[in-house]
């Protein structure tokens, strides 16, 4: 058995004398209300965590038809995105969804005459 470890057992045995009389002279009640604390942090702060996701959805999420198909999708505001129906390129504007039309780009609308 060499120096180091001869010192890693010593060390273990001091800490574990240590702690026996920590736990002897404080108790255990310190632990397992740590314990308590603890998961009752965890579970608040879950329930937190659920509820600022629900309002993130809210404020971030616009369902509406599409303008060119009249296909009925949800997207994320301020992101562009194709319509999973007719693939036109949209984008959010206000509470509705308009075309995304490259640069040059001419739109017309067409009108049928009787």
């Amino acid at each position: 058995m060499n120096n180091f470890e001869l010192s890693d057992s010593i060390c273990f045995w001091l800490n574990l004398l240590i702690l026996l009389t920590l736990v002897s002279v404080l108790g255990l009640g310190w632990l397992i209300k740590s314990l308590l604390f603890l998961l009752l942090f965890l579970f608040l702060a879950l329930i937190g965590i659920a509820i600022a996701f629900q309002v993130w959805l809210r404020t971030s999420l616009l369902t509406a038809p599409c303008p060119v198909c009249g296909y009925v999708s949800t997207a994320i505001k301020d992101e562009p995105f194709e319509c999973p129906n007719c693939g036109e390129p949209l984008e959010v504007s206000g509470s509705k969804f308009v075309r995304l039309t490259p640069p040059g780009t001419i739109d017309v609308e067409v009108q049928t005459i009787d």
